[in-house]
């Protein structure tokens, strides 16, 4: 089975070899018909410490890093 792959921005890198990643979702709410937003966090494993807040970061799906971190970051 493919692993899943999301894009989203760093809001947090305070921990070692962690960032938080916020991932926004878009879609059409089914009876009013308006474009509706919704933000998820992640916490994804950041070997090097590389990525700062702000930065735009690709997250692939993992194997259980800890206890909250399931996904690794691939790219900037």
């Amino acid at each position: 089975m493919p692993k899943r792959i999301l894009a989203g921005v760093v809001t947090s890198n305070q921990n070692a070899q962690t960032v938080t990643v916020s991932v926004e979702r878009r879609y059409k709410h089914p009876l009013l018909q308006k474009t509706i937003r919704k933000s998820k966090k992640y916490r994804a494993h950041d070997e090097q410490n590389a990525f700062n807040v702000g930065d735009q970061v690709r997250i692939q799906e993992c194997a259980p890093k800890s206890k909250t971190k399931r996904w690794e970051v691939i790219a900037s």
